[in-house]
């Protein structure tokens, strides 16, 4: 039988997709496309028909840069049943809205598994350079059972450092209300990103994902008070009954006090209460493989909660112009100067 694609307008069918999905994020909801369009940038979402049943679906996002306009696919597309058919009629489809738009390439990471590289290969990707803003693999804990069999299962000095955290009656845990909370994380973000040495996101985009996430109550800003001064802060996405930890921020003065440990503990605690059954920690690798890969310290951090590790295939491009081997040296560049 044909498949045809369709554009998905309606917001509860775009969201059912999800429900029985193992892998999947927050990146492909309809809220993300709605934080997209606050950003500037154009999107489509499509849904691969075969008759009446829909069998896979991908949020599509142009993003408009200096050197040329591209298209980008984060975390998607979500294929149920023939992936193959689905992706060939997808990059069918894509060609032409490409041509349409005059966009250079297509920037996809998908949450397919690992042996599937070869398989986007052959359909004419090229491994990219860099990572696209979403996590080629991830640590996720489930966080059904009680709180005390989740310490147990932790790393000893994870625990330890969580009961630490715990006795500290001078730090004060609140969630972010407004946009001045949302200015305060993001203060916190440049100073963390001064001692680490990455580029944070920007205020617009802090302030953009709060607001459209805000919304539907499927955002928490988790921000630590100590002796007055804020000094740590969270930022947690509740969606399809899973909570990402998409961002963090501390200040680098009141490192010895573990506050990472204790605001990730009050998170998956809130994840409980939201109901979600798994806290996905948002990007790893492996620190032992790669120790000095800039995620090898947060990864070891986050392996000290437990949880699984999910590898993924990676980042690829789909070139529609030789215009994109300028995207793909200077993505090379940028990639040996951070030291990826």
């Amino acid at each position: 039988m044909e498949i045809l694609r369709k554009e998905v307008e309606e917001k509860e069918n775009w969201e059912e997709f999800f429900e029985d999905l193992e892998h999947k994020s927050f990146l492909q909801s309809f809220e993300w496309g709605e934080f997209q369009k606050a950003m500037g940038n154009k999107i489509f979402r499509w849904g691969f028909f075969k008759g009446s049943k829909k069998i896979a679906q991908v949020l599509i996002c142009e993003i408009f840069a200096k050197r040329g306009n591209y298209f980008l696919v984060q975390h998607g597309p979500q294929i149920k049943e023939e992936k193959e058919k689905v992706m060939k009629v997808f990059l069918d489809e894509i060609k032409k809205l490409a041509k349409k738009e005059k966009a250079i390439f297509l920037r996809m990471v998908p949450l397919f598994e690992k042996e599937n590289e070869k398989f986007l290969i052959n359909l004419g990707f090229k491994k990219s350079p860099l990572h696209a803003n979403a996590y080629e693999s991830t640590i996720k804990l489930e966080i059904e059972p009680p709180e005390e069999k989740l310490l147990m299962k932790m790393r000893k000095t994870t625990r330890y450092l969580i009961r630490q955290f715990q006795k500290q009656k001078e730090i004060e845990i609140f969630e972010a209300e407004n946009e001045k909370d949302i200015e305060s994380f993001y203060s916190l973000s440049l100073k963390t990103a001064t001692y680490k040495g990455f580029a944070p996101f920007s205020l617009e985009f802090l302030k953009n994902q709060f607001l459209t996430f805000k919304k539907e109550d499927k955002i928490s800003v988790l921000l630590a008070k100590y002796q007055g001064k804020i000094v740590g802060g969270i930022i947690l996405v509740f969606w399809s009954k899973v909570c990402f930890y998409h961002q963090a921020a501390f200040d680098p003065e009141f490192r010895k006090i573990p506050i990472s440990y204790g605001l990730v503990f009050e998170g998956i605690k809130k994840a409980k209460e939201k109901g979600c059954k798994i806290f996905d920690f948002w990007g790893y690798v492996n620190p032992q493989k790669y120790p000095k890969h800039p995620w090898a310290g947060p990864s070891f951090f986050k392996e000290g909660f437990g949880g699984k590790v999910f590898e993924f295939c990676g980042t690829f491009d789909f070139p529609f112009s030789k215009k994109y081997w300028i995207f793909w040296s200077l993505d090379f560049l940028r990639k040996i100067k951070k030291g990826l």
